[in-house]
Protein backbone atom coordinates (compact mmCIF):
# COMPACT_ATOMS: atom_id res chain seq x y z
CA UNK A 1 0.00 0.00 0.00
CA UNK A 2 1.26 3.04 -0.73
CA UNK A 3 0.32 5.48 1.87
CA UNK A 4 -1.08 4.60 5.40
CA UNK A 5 -5.25 5.28 5.63
CA UNK A 6 -7.56 4.89 7.25
CA UNK A 7 -8.47 1.47 5.85
CA UNK A 8 -5.16 0.04 7.69
CA UNK A 9 -7.68 0.69 11.05
CA UNK A 10 -10.51 -1.68 9.23
CA UNK A 11 -9.57 -5.12 10.79
CA UNK A 12 -9.26 -4.06 14.40
CA UNK A 13 -12.17 -1.77 13.94
CA UNK A 14 -14.33 -4.93 12.65
CA UNK A 15 -12.53 -6.97 15.35
CA UNK A 16 -13.96 -4.63 18.06
CA UNK A 17 -17.54 -4.44 16.43
CA UNK A 18 -17.92 -8.60 16.06
CA UNK A 19 -16.27 -9.10 19.50
CA UNK A 20 -18.70 -6.42 21.06
CA UNK A 21 -21.72 -7.41 19.44
CA UNK A 22 -21.46 -11.46 19.37
CA UNK A 23 -19.49 -11.18 22.77
CA UNK A 24 -17.50 -12.97 20.99
CA UNK A 25 -13.76 -12.08 20.84
CA UNK A 26 -12.48 -15.31 18.94
CA UNK A 27 -14.93 -14.45 16.00
CA UNK A 28 -13.99 -11.16 15.95
CA UNK A 29 -10.03 -11.45 15.78
CA UNK A 30 -10.75 -14.19 12.80
CA UNK A 31 -12.89 -11.50 10.74
CA UNK A 32 -10.54 -9.28 11.62
CA UNK A 33 -7.60 -11.17 10.18
CA UNK A 34 -9.38 -12.20 7.32
CA UNK A 35 -10.81 -8.46 6.31
CA UNK A 36 -7.14 -7.77 6.42
CA UNK A 37 -5.66 -10.09 3.93
CA UNK A 38 -8.63 -9.29 1.55
CA UNK A 39 -7.40 -6.07 2.11
CA UNK A 40 -3.99 -6.60 0.85
CA UNK A 41 -4.32 -9.71 -1.65
CA UNK A 42 -7.70 -8.95 -3.39
CA UNK A 43 -11.64 -9.80 -2.67
CA UNK A 44 -11.09 -13.61 -3.59
CA UNK A 45 -12.41 -14.95 -0.61
CA UNK A 46 -11.09 -18.70 -1.60
CA UNK A 47 -7.65 -17.22 -2.28
CA UNK A 48 -7.72 -14.81 1.31
CA UNK A 49 -8.44 -17.81 3.24
CA UNK A 50 -5.73 -19.73 1.79
CA UNK A 51 -3.39 -17.13 2.23
CA UNK A 52 -4.75 -16.17 5.71
CA UNK A 53 -4.24 -19.90 7.38
CA UNK A 54 -0.28 -20.26 5.70
CA UNK A 55 1.15 -16.67 5.71
CA UNK A 56 -0.15 -15.66 9.16
CA UNK A 57 -1.96 -18.56 10.99
CA UNK A 58 0.59 -21.06 10.61
CA UNK A 59 3.78 -18.73 10.23
CA UNK A 60 3.02 -17.59 13.97
CA UNK A 61 1.91 -20.60 15.26
CA UNK A 62 5.47 -22.00 13.94
CA UNK A 63 7.72 -20.16 14.63
CA UNK A 64 9.88 -21.03 17.29
CA UNK A 65 9.45 -18.83 20.23
CA UNK A 66 5.72 -18.67 19.98
CA UNK A 67 5.51 -22.63 19.68
CA UNK A 68 7.52 -22.20 22.94
CA UNK A 69 4.80 -19.89 24.43
CA UNK A 70 2.00 -22.23 23.03
CA UNK A 71 3.21 -25.51 24.58
CA UNK A 72 3.81 -23.85 27.99
CA UNK A 73 0.36 -22.52 28.26
CA UNK A 74 -1.00 -26.13 27.51
CA UNK A 75 1.28 -27.18 30.72
CA UNK A 76 0.23 -24.61 32.63
CA UNK A 77 -3.02 -25.16 32.11
CA UNK A 78 -2.26 -29.17 33.01
CA UNK A 79 -0.81 -28.23 36.65
CA UNK A 80 -3.84 -25.73 36.99
CA UNK A 81 -6.35 -28.27 36.29
CA UNK A 82 -4.96 -30.84 38.73
CA UNK A 83 -4.51 -28.83 41.16
CA UNK A 84 -8.56 -27.78 41.35
CA UNK A 85 -9.93 -31.17 40.33
CA UNK A 86 -7.54 -32.96 43.07
CA UNK A 87 -9.00 -31.35 45.69
CA UNK A 88 -5.52 -29.54 46.57
CA UNK A 89 -6.64 -25.95 46.36
CA UNK A 90 -9.62 -26.57 48.34
CA UNK A 91 -7.39 -28.16 50.91
CA UNK A 92 -5.59 -25.51 50.94
CA UNK A 93 -8.04 -22.74 51.22
CA UNK A 94 -10.03 -24.48 54.02
CA UNK A 95 -6.05 -24.49 55.91
CA UNK A 96 -6.33 -20.76 55.83
CA UNK A 97 -9.90 -20.17 57.55
CA UNK A 98 -8.76 -21.05 61.22
CA UNK A 99 -9.35 -19.14 63.74
CA UNK A 100 -11.84 -16.84 62.55
CA UNK A 101 -13.68 -15.35 64.99
CA UNK A 102 -14.63 -11.91 63.61
CA UNK A 103 -15.86 -9.96 60.22
CA UNK A 104 -12.65 -8.50 59.78
CA UNK A 105 -10.73 -11.88 60.21
CA UNK A 106 -13.48 -13.77 58.17
CA UNK A 107 -12.99 -11.17 55.00
CA UNK A 108 -9.18 -10.53 55.73
CA UNK A 109 -9.59 -15.08 55.72
CA UNK A 110 -11.16 -14.76 52.11
CA UNK A 111 -8.81 -12.42 50.60
CA UNK A 112 -5.40 -14.16 51.40
CA UNK A 113 -7.03 -17.30 50.61
CA UNK A 114 -7.99 -16.00 47.11
CA UNK A 115 -4.33 -14.37 46.93
CA UNK A 116 -2.88 -17.66 47.68
CA UNK A 117 -4.81 -19.65 44.84
CA UNK A 118 -2.81 -16.90 42.40
CA UNK A 119 -2.61 -19.82 40.10
CA UNK A 120 -5.95 -19.93 39.43
CA UNK A 121 -8.23 -17.06 38.20
CA UNK A 122 -11.38 -19.14 37.23
CA UNK A 123 -10.80 -21.40 40.33
CA UNK A 124 -10.80 -19.23 42.85
CA UNK A 125 -14.11 -17.98 43.19
CA UNK A 126 -15.28 -21.26 42.80
CA UNK A 127 -12.86 -22.44 45.87
CA UNK A 128 -13.13 -19.91 48.25
CA UNK A 129 -16.71 -18.72 47.73
CA UNK A 130 -18.04 -21.65 48.65
CA UNK A 131 -15.51 -22.41 51.56
CA UNK A 132 -16.48 -19.00 52.98
CA UNK A 133 -20.39 -18.86 52.63
CA UNK A 134 -20.70 -20.54 55.62
CA UNK A 135 -18.47 -18.25 57.91
CA UNK A 136 -19.73 -15.47 56.18
CA UNK A 137 -23.41 -15.98 56.30
CA UNK A 138 -22.86 -16.73 60.31
CA UNK A 139 -21.27 -12.64 60.81
CA UNK A 140 -24.01 -11.40 59.09
CA UNK A 141 -21.65 -10.38 55.66
CA UNK A 142 -23.05 -9.87 53.33
CA UNK A 143 -22.51 -12.57 49.74
CA UNK A 144 -22.21 -9.09 47.57
CA UNK A 145 -19.31 -8.29 49.70
CA UNK A 146 -17.93 -12.22 49.50
CA UNK A 147 -17.97 -11.64 45.48
CA UNK A 148 -15.88 -8.67 45.31
CA UNK A 149 -13.36 -9.62 47.65
CA UNK A 150 -12.93 -12.92 45.79
CA UNK A 151 -13.40 -11.19 42.14
CA UNK A 152 -10.67 -8.73 43.71
CA UNK A 153 -7.81 -11.74 44.40
CA UNK A 154 -8.70 -13.72 41.00
CA UNK A 155 -7.78 -12.08 38.12
CA UNK A 156 -6.09 -8.87 39.53
CA UNK A 157 -3.77 -11.31 41.40
CA UNK A 158 -3.29 -13.56 38.51
CA UNK A 159 -2.45 -10.70 36.36
CA UNK A 160 0.68 -9.76 38.81
CA UNK A 161 2.42 -13.13 38.48
CA UNK A 162 4.57 -13.70 35.30
CA UNK A 163 4.76 -17.39 35.09
CA UNK A 164 0.88 -18.38 35.38
CA UNK A 165 -0.95 -17.94 32.25
CA UNK A 166 -2.17 -14.25 32.43
CA UNK A 167 1.94 -13.40 32.46
CA UNK A 168 3.06 -15.56 29.63
CA UNK A 169 0.12 -15.18 27.38
CA UNK A 170 0.96 -11.18 27.35
CA UNK A 171 4.63 -11.89 26.98
CA UNK A 172 3.69 -13.78 24.15
CA UNK A 173 2.30 -10.85 23.02
CA UNK A 174 4.76 -8.56 23.76
CA UNK A 175 7.88 -11.04 22.63
CA UNK A 176 6.23 -10.75 18.77
CA UNK A 177 6.19 -6.95 18.56
CA UNK A 178 9.84 -7.01 20.53
CA UNK A 179 11.36 -8.83 17.74
CA UNK A 180 9.30 -7.16 14.76
CA UNK A 181 10.92 -3.75 16.29
CA UNK A 182 14.08 -5.04 16.97
CA UNK A 183 14.14 -4.21 20.91
CA UNK A 184 16.86 -6.50 22.43
CA UNK A 185 15.03 -7.40 25.83
CA UNK A 186 13.22 -10.47 26.50
CA UNK A 187 9.41 -10.11 26.75
CA UNK A 188 9.50 -11.25 30.61
CA UNK A 189 12.22 -9.00 32.21
CA UNK A 190 9.82 -6.14 30.15
CA UNK A 191 6.80 -8.03 31.83
CA UNK A 192 8.55 -8.23 35.70
CA UNK A 193 9.03 -4.22 34.69
CA UNK A 194 6.01 -3.46 34.00
CA UNK A 195 4.32 -4.82 36.90
CA UNK A 196 4.86 -1.47 39.08
CA UNK A 197 2.78 0.19 36.83
CA UNK A 198 -0.04 -2.11 36.60
CA UNK A 199 -2.06 0.23 38.56
CA UNK A 200 -5.51 -1.17 38.98
CA UNK A 201 -4.50 -4.55 39.72
CA UNK A 202 -2.53 -4.13 42.30
CA UNK A 203 -4.92 -1.10 43.77
CA UNK A 204 -8.05 -3.88 43.43
CA UNK A 205 -5.72 -5.89 45.58
CA UNK A 206 -4.93 -3.42 47.77
CA UNK A 207 -7.98 -2.40 48.20
CA UNK A 208 -9.85 -4.80 49.98
CA UNK A 209 -7.66 -4.72 53.48
CA UNK A 210 -8.29 -1.40 53.56
CA UNK A 211 -11.81 -0.82 53.21
CA UNK A 212 -12.23 -3.91 55.51
CA UNK A 213 -9.95 -2.57 58.46
CA UNK A 214 -11.01 1.22 58.17
CA UNK A 215 -15.01 -0.18 57.82
CA UNK A 216 -14.91 2.09 54.26
CA UNK A 217 -17.89 0.60 52.57
CA UNK A 218 -19.96 2.90 50.56
CA UNK A 219 -22.63 2.96 47.66
CA UNK A 220 -24.81 -0.02 46.94
CA UNK A 221 -22.22 -2.47 49.40
CA UNK A 222 -22.76 -0.49 52.17
CA UNK A 223 -26.80 -0.84 52.40
CA UNK A 224 -25.93 -4.42 51.40
CA UNK A 225 -24.09 -4.70 54.55
CA UNK A 226 -26.14 -2.42 56.68
CA UNK A 227 -28.99 -5.16 55.44
CA UNK A 228 -27.49 -8.07 56.14
CA UNK A 229 -26.40 -6.90 59.51
CA UNK A 230 -30.01 -6.29 60.21
CA UNK A 231 -30.70 -10.36 58.68
CA UNK A 232 -31.76 -8.46 55.36
CA UNK A 233 -30.34 -11.43 52.59
CA UNK A 234 -29.58 -9.98 49.44
CA UNK A 235 -31.94 -12.21 46.90
CA UNK A 236 -29.13 -15.27 46.43
CA UNK A 237 -28.90 -17.76 43.86
CA UNK A 238 -28.00 -21.19 44.34
CA UNK A 239 -24.64 -21.40 44.09
CA UNK A 240 -22.68 -24.48 41.97
CA UNK A 241 -20.00 -25.86 44.05
CA UNK A 242 -16.88 -26.08 42.80
CA UNK A 243 -16.16 -29.54 41.44
CA UNK A 244 -13.49 -29.92 44.03
CA UNK A 245 -16.13 -29.58 46.61
CA UNK A 246 -18.93 -31.84 45.28
CA UNK A 247 -17.02 -34.92 44.61
CA UNK A 248 -16.43 -37.06 48.12
CA UNK A 249 -13.70 -38.99 47.16
CA UNK A 250 -11.71 -35.62 46.83
CA UNK A 251 -12.65 -35.13 51.01
CA UNK A 252 -8.96 -37.04 50.94
CA UNK A 253 -7.12 -34.12 49.56
CA UNK A 254 -4.30 -32.36 51.78
CA UNK A 255 -2.81 -28.74 51.54
CA UNK A 256 0.61 -30.20 50.51
CA UNK A 257 -1.21 -31.24 47.06
CA UNK A 258 -1.02 -27.50 46.35
CA UNK A 259 2.13 -26.00 48.25
CA UNK A 260 4.98 -29.41 47.18
CA UNK A 261 4.31 -29.49 43.74
CA UNK A 262 4.43 -25.76 43.15
CA UNK A 263 7.28 -25.63 45.19
CA UNK A 264 9.40 -28.72 43.18
CA UNK A 265 7.91 -26.23 40.13
CA UNK A 266 9.88 -22.95 41.85
CA UNK A 267 13.09 -25.08 42.69
CA UNK A 268 13.51 -26.96 39.27
CA UNK A 269 13.01 -23.64 37.30
CA UNK A 270 15.23 -21.75 39.23
CA UNK A 271 18.04 -24.40 39.41
CA UNK A 272 17.61 -24.42 35.45
CA UNK A 273 17.51 -20.56 34.73
CA UNK A 274 19.94 -19.11 37.40
CA UNK A 275 23.13 -20.86 35.52
CA UNK A 276 21.71 -19.85 32.25
CA UNK A 277 22.42 -15.60 33.45
CA UNK A 278 18.34 -15.35 34.97
CA UNK A 279 17.56 -13.21 36.07
CA UNK A 280 20.52 -10.38 35.80
CA UNK A 281 21.47 -11.72 32.27
CA UNK A 282 19.08 -12.45 30.29
CA UNK A 283 19.76 -10.84 27.67
CA UNK A 284 22.62 -13.61 26.76
CA UNK A 285 19.89 -16.44 27.31
CA UNK A 286 19.38 -18.22 24.53
CA UNK A 287 15.54 -17.98 23.34
CA UNK A 288 13.30 -20.20 24.07
CA UNK A 289 16.01 -21.61 27.08
CA UNK A 290 13.25 -19.42 29.73
CA UNK A 291 10.21 -21.15 28.42
CA UNK A 292 11.61 -24.29 28.51
CA UNK A 293 12.73 -24.10 31.65
CA UNK A 294 9.18 -23.28 32.82
CA UNK A 295 8.14 -26.17 30.70
CA UNK A 296 10.29 -28.40 32.99
CA UNK A 297 8.87 -27.33 36.06
CA UNK A 298 5.22 -27.87 35.28
CA UNK A 299 5.64 -30.82 34.54
CA UNK A 300 7.75 -32.09 37.17
CA UNK A 301 5.35 -30.39 39.59
CA UNK A 302 2.52 -32.38 37.27
CA UNK A 303 4.03 -35.32 38.13
CA UNK A 304 4.47 -34.77 41.59
CA UNK A 305 0.94 -33.61 42.32
CA UNK A 306 -0.19 -37.11 40.59
CA UNK A 307 1.93 -39.20 43.17
CA UNK A 308 0.29 -37.40 45.91
CA UNK A 309 -3.16 -37.92 44.71
CA UNK A 310 -2.54 -41.93 44.39
CA UNK A 311 -0.81 -41.79 47.98
CA UNK A 312 -3.71 -39.97 49.40
CA UNK A 313 -6.21 -42.18 47.58
CA UNK A 314 -7.60 -39.15 45.90
CA UNK A 315 -7.13 -40.95 42.33
CA UNK A 316 -5.16 -43.82 40.80
CA UNK A 317 -2.18 -42.78 38.78
CA UNK A 318 -4.02 -43.69 35.85
CA UNK A 319 -7.14 -41.34 36.60
CA UNK A 320 -4.82 -38.57 37.61
CA UNK A 321 -3.13 -38.33 34.37
CA UNK A 322 -6.66 -38.66 32.27
CA UNK A 323 -7.62 -35.15 34.08
CA UNK A 324 -4.26 -33.94 33.40
CA UNK A 325 -4.97 -34.35 29.94
CA UNK A 326 -8.81 -33.23 30.33
CA UNK A 327 -6.99 -29.97 31.68
CA UNK A 328 -4.69 -29.44 28.78
CA UNK A 329 -7.61 -29.73 26.34
CA UNK A 330 -9.65 -27.17 27.68
CA UNK A 331 -7.14 -23.97 27.30
CA UNK A 332 -7.85 -24.39 23.40
CA UNK A 333 -9.79 -21.69 23.01
CA UNK A 334 -6.78 -19.56 24.91
CA UNK A 335 -4.25 -20.76 22.32
CA UNK A 336 -6.54 -19.80 19.64
CA UNK A 337 -7.08 -16.77 20.68
CA UNK A 338 -3.31 -16.00 20.98
CA UNK A 339 -2.56 -17.67 17.39
CA UNK A 340 -5.04 -14.83 16.17
CA UNK A 341 -4.18 -11.72 17.83
CA UNK A 342 -0.38 -12.23 16.51
CA UNK A 343 -2.18 -12.88 13.27
CA UNK A 344 -3.94 -9.53 13.77
CA UNK A 345 -0.54 -7.79 15.09
CA UNK A 346 0.96 -8.96 11.82
CA UNK A 347 -1.68 -8.21 9.12
CA UNK A 348 -2.00 -4.58 11.11
CA UNK A 349 1.81 -3.88 10.26
CA UNK A 350 1.48 -5.24 6.72
CA UNK A 351 -1.06 -2.67 6.32
CA UNK A 352 0.90 0.10 7.97
CA UNK A 353 -1.72 0.77 11.02
CA UNK A 354 1.01 1.72 13.74
CA UNK A 355 2.67 4.28 11.16
CA UNK A 356 -1.17 5.61 10.60
CA UNK A 357 -1.77 5.80 14.08
CA UNK A 358 1.35 7.71 15.01
CA UNK A 359 0.49 10.39 12.15
CA UNK A 360 -3.11 11.21 14.01
CA UNK A 361 -1.72 11.06 17.36
CA UNK A 362 1.31 13.19 16.28
CA UNK A 363 0.72 16.99 17.34
CA UNK A 364 -2.94 16.02 18.68
CA UNK A 365 -2.43 14.42 21.62
CA UNK A 366 0.16 15.06 24.26
CA UNK A 367 2.30 11.97 24.70
CA UNK A 368 2.16 12.23 28.66
CA UNK A 369 -1.78 11.17 27.95
CA UNK A 370 -0.89 8.14 25.51
CA UNK A 371 -0.69 5.54 28.69
CA UNK A 372 -3.65 7.31 30.08
CA UNK A 373 -5.38 6.89 26.92
CA UNK A 374 -4.48 3.10 26.43
CA UNK A 375 -6.34 2.56 29.92
CA UNK A 376 -9.46 4.27 29.38
CA UNK A 377 -9.57 2.21 25.64
CA UNK A 378 -8.29 -1.34 27.27
CA UNK A 379 -11.27 -0.59 30.19
CA UNK A 380 -14.06 0.01 27.14
CA UNK A 381 -13.31 -2.74 25.15
CA UNK A 382 -13.01 -4.61 28.19
CA UNK A 383 -15.98 -4.23 29.24
CA UNK A 384 -17.93 -4.36 26.18
CA UNK A 385 -16.11 -8.12 25.66
CA UNK A 386 -15.97 -9.44 29.09
CA UNK A 387 -12.48 -9.97 27.44
CA UNK A 388 -9.26 -9.14 29.42
CA UNK A 389 -7.19 -11.09 27.01
CA UNK A 390 -8.83 -10.20 23.82
CA UNK A 391 -8.67 -6.80 24.55
CA UNK A 392 -4.79 -7.45 25.24
CA UNK A 393 -4.35 -9.61 22.16
CA UNK A 394 -6.22 -6.13 20.15
CA UNK A 395 -4.23 -3.14 21.97
CA UNK A 396 -0.57 -4.66 22.60
CA UNK A 397 0.02 -5.02 19.42
CA UNK A 398 -0.73 -1.38 18.70
CA UNK A 399 0.61 0.20 21.57
CA UNK A 400 3.89 -1.26 21.94
CA UNK A 401 4.82 0.53 18.10
CA UNK A 402 3.47 3.58 19.56
CA UNK A 403 5.25 3.75 22.49
CA UNK A 404 8.34 3.54 20.38
CA UNK A 405 7.78 5.77 18.10
CA UNK A 406 6.73 8.59 20.63
CA UNK A 407 9.51 7.98 22.82
CA UNK A 408 6.94 7.10 25.55
CA UNK A 409 7.78 4.84 28.90
CA UNK A 410 7.41 1.37 27.51
CA UNK A 411 7.00 0.02 30.87
CA UNK A 412 3.42 2.29 32.20
CA UNK A 413 2.58 1.74 28.26
CA UNK A 414 2.62 -2.13 28.26
CA UNK A 415 1.03 -1.54 32.52
CA UNK A 416 -1.60 0.66 31.51
CA UNK A 417 -2.92 -1.52 28.46
CA UNK A 418 -3.36 -4.59 31.46
CA UNK A 419 -4.70 -2.39 33.50
CA UNK A 420 -7.32 -0.95 31.07
CA UNK A 421 -8.28 -4.50 30.19
CA UNK A 422 -8.61 -5.72 33.99
CA UNK A 423 -10.43 -2.28 34.86
CA UNK A 424 -13.40 -3.13 32.26
CA UNK A 425 -13.32 -6.81 32.99
CA UNK A 426 -14.35 -6.01 36.62
CA UNK A 427 -16.69 -3.36 35.72
CA UNK A 428 -18.56 -5.57 32.83
CA UNK A 429 -21.26 -7.90 33.97
CA UNK A 430 -20.92 -10.58 30.75
CA UNK A 431 -17.30 -10.88 31.91
CA UNK A 432 -16.81 -15.01 33.25
CA UNK A 433 -14.93 -14.04 36.36
CA UNK A 434 -18.13 -11.16 37.17
CA UNK A 435 -20.18 -14.31 36.65
CA UNK A 436 -18.11 -16.76 38.62
CA UNK A 437 -17.59 -14.42 41.73
CA UNK A 438 -21.74 -14.47 42.01
CA UNK A 439 -21.70 -18.01 41.58
CA UNK A 440 -19.45 -18.54 43.85
CA UNK A 441 -20.17 -16.52 46.45
CA UNK A 442 -24.10 -17.63 46.25
CA UNK A 443 -25.06 -13.96 45.12
CA UNK A 444 -26.86 -13.19 42.12
CA UNK A 445 -24.87 -11.86 39.28
CA UNK A 446 -26.76 -7.99 39.03
CA UNK A 447 -25.99 -7.47 42.72
CA UNK A 448 -22.51 -8.42 42.76
CA UNK A 449 -22.16 -6.21 39.57
CA UNK A 450 -24.05 -3.14 41.32
CA UNK A 451 -22.00 -3.63 44.50
CA UNK A 452 -18.73 -3.96 42.79
CA UNK A 453 -19.26 -1.47 40.22
CA UNK A 454 -18.70 1.66 42.39
CA UNK A 455 -15.40 0.32 43.90
CA UNK A 456 -14.20 -0.45 40.68
CA UNK A 457 -14.80 2.93 39.08
CA UNK A 458 -13.52 4.29 42.18
CA UNK A 459 -10.11 2.87 41.65
CA UNK A 460 -10.57 3.39 37.92
CA UNK A 461 -10.40 6.73 38.54
CA UNK A 462 -7.44 6.94 41.07
CA UNK A 463 -5.42 4.73 38.28
CA UNK A 464 -6.27 7.12 35.65
CA UNK A 465 -4.82 10.16 37.82
CA UNK A 466 -1.83 7.48 38.51
CA UNK A 467 -1.03 7.54 34.22
CA UNK A 468 -1.85 10.70 33.69
CA UNK A 469 1.11 11.46 36.66
CA UNK A 470 3.35 8.33 35.19
CA UNK A 471 3.11 9.95 31.74
CA UNK A 472 4.63 12.89 32.41
CA UNK A 473 7.56 11.17 35.00
CA UNK A 474 7.88 7.59 34.28
CA UNK A 475 8.63 7.23 37.86
CA UNK A 476 6.78 3.89 39.70
CA UNK A 477 6.19 6.88 42.73
CA UNK A 478 3.17 7.31 40.67
CA UNK A 479 1.87 3.62 42.19
CA UNK A 480 2.59 5.52 45.92
CA UNK A 481 0.21 8.59 44.31
CA UNK A 482 -2.41 5.96 43.12
CA UNK A 483 -2.67 4.11 46.82
CA UNK A 484 -2.62 7.48 48.33
CA UNK A 485 -5.25 8.43 46.36
CA UNK A 486 -6.86 5.06 47.31
CA UNK A 487 -6.87 5.59 51.10
CA UNK A 488 -7.62 9.26 51.29
CA UNK A 489 -10.54 9.20 49.17
CA UNK A 490 -11.95 6.06 51.16
CA UNK A 491 -11.59 7.80 54.08
CA UNK A 492 -13.63 10.78 52.69
CA UNK A 493 -16.14 8.58 51.68
CA UNK A 494 -16.65 6.65 54.97
CA UNK A 495 -16.33 10.21 56.98
CA UNK A 496 -19.18 11.72 54.27
CA UNK A 497 -21.22 8.96 54.46
CA UNK A 498 -21.38 8.39 58.09
CA UNK A 499 -22.32 12.03 58.32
Amino acid sequence: MSEPGLITLLPVIITLVLSIWSRNVVLGLFVGVFSGVLILNGPNPFTGMALMINDYFVAQASSSANMGILLLMIFVAGLVGLMQKSGGAAAFAGMMTQFITSKARAQTAAWASGSMLFFTDSGTPLIVGPLFRPIIDGLKISRAKLAWIIDSTASPVAVLVPFIGWGLYSQGLIAQEYKSLGIDESAFLSYIKAMPFQFYSIMAVVMVPIVVMARADFGSMKKAEEDCSKGIMLESVEALEAETLANTALQKAQPIMVWLPLMVMLVIMFSLLVPQGFPFDMANMPSNAFRASLSTGYICAALVLMLLMNLYGVHSLAGAFTLYLESMSKVVTVLIILVLAWSLGAIGKDLGAPAYISALIDGRLPVYLIPASAFVVGGIISFSTGSSWGTYGILIPLMIPIAVQFDVPMYVAIGAVLSGGLFGDHCSPISDTTILSATGAGCSQVDHVKTQFPYSLFNGGCSLIAYIVAGLSGSIWALGLGVLLLVIGLLITKKLTAA
